[in-house]
């Protein structure tokens, strides 16, 4: 069953599925940004305060810790997909996540009979796999579609959850930048900052919550800069010999991307960071999303995202990572020649 919009029968079915479950799941897609953290949590909470027993766990990747002050992120268990007992739940809320390469990349996903299945997303409908999907992408973010769902129920949005569903349309909006954003959306924003004035509080902690490492870690991606298809395209890619060398961890590679897009003449900013040996995140940004849509680059590497910002992670070496990359950006962009 799949529904396009949040309207009074869709919103009802889902509640009626969450009302008849006893023990949910929740998980956070591969590398988590502020909507799906901040979607999964505010769902978790509305849970928890309804009687709900809930578990959510962190999914394949580490925890965005830039995200850690907001409520409820300490509850998030350090599990992945198959480090849990399907056959415990009678629902998995599937939420800021369109296919099963959105929950995990790990292995292949099989859901017990008994387990009802519900997406609650706002990316491109990638066809069903679940028993109920709620996908709309004119919405901001998919915290946009939960604020939408907990209008519809009735819910109590308590502070702890309005903080969450601000920082999920925030961050997923580039900070209120990016299409589709709109007066639906900051009369959204307007109510919740309502409930929790004190927003600008956790905009400065996700925004200034840099270690020294992190530091070191921009400094070595920029220091890796090469440009391709007469410098429309600028990629920074970092191996894991070369972090371990500089004893750094992988970080946050939206922000390597993001520098990157915001240099005029450079309309696509990518960054690949290899993870593991033969795994590598790749973060994408652009400067002009009607012209180059990233997220049908992410998609064909098995990712996802938005026409402006995407991501995927590749099981491959990083040297066959960046060759598969721009084979495909070619591909999908012959105007920009050879690279």
């Amino acid at each position: 069953m799949h529904f396009s919009k949040v309207t009074t029968k869709s919103a009802k079915i889902i509640l009626d599925s969450i009302k008849k479950s006893k023990n949910i799941l929740l998980h956070l897609h591969p590398s988590p940004d502020g909507d799906s953290v901040g979607s999964t949590l505010a769902m978790y909470h509305f849970l928890k305060n309804i009687g709900k027993k809930v578990t959510l766990i962190k999914g394949d990747s580490s925890l965005p810790q830039y995200l850690s002050s907001l409520p409820g992120f300490q509850k998030i268990s350090k599990k992945n997909f198959f480090q849990i007992d399907l056959n415990k739940f009678d629902l998995f809320l599937i939420l800021d996540a369109s296919s099963k390469s959105r929950i995990s990349q790990t292995q292949k996903i099989i859901f017990p009979k008994k387990l009802i299945t519900i997406v609650i997303d706002h990316h491109p409908f990638e066809g069903k796999f679940t028993d109920i999907s709620l996908t709309n992408t004119s919405s901001s973010a998919t915290c946009q579609l939960v604020y939408k769902l907990f209008q519809e129920w009735k819910a109590k949005i308590t502070p702890k959850i309005a903080i969450n569903l601000f920082i999920g349309i925030f961050h997923d909006t580039g900070g209120f930048k990016y299409f589709p954003m709109d007066y639906n959306s900051f009369n959204i924003i307007s109510k919740l900052s309502k409930i929790c004035p004190n927003f600008t509080d956790y905009i400065f902690e996700m925004e200034n919550n840099n270690k020294p490492e992190e530091i070191f870690f921009k400094a070595l991606a920029l220091n890796s800069l090469k440009m391709y298809f007469k410098n429309n395209v600028v990629i920074s890619a970092l191996s894991l010999k070369k972090l371990q060398k500089n004893k750094l961890q992988h970080a946050n590679k939206s922000n390597i991307s993001n520098i990157l897009k915001s240099v005029t003449g450079w309309n696509i900013g990518i960054c690949i960071v290899e993870v593991e040996p033969n795994l590598c995140n790749l973060s994408m940004r652009t400067r002009d999303s009607k012209k180059y849509d990233l997220s049908k680059i992410a998609t064909a590497l098995g990712g996802g995202g938005h026409p402006t910002a995407a991501g995927a992670q590749v099981k491959k070496s990083l040297p066959q990572v960046k060759k598969l990359l721009l084979k495909t950006i070619q591909s999908l962009h012959p105007s920009l020649g050879q690279p």
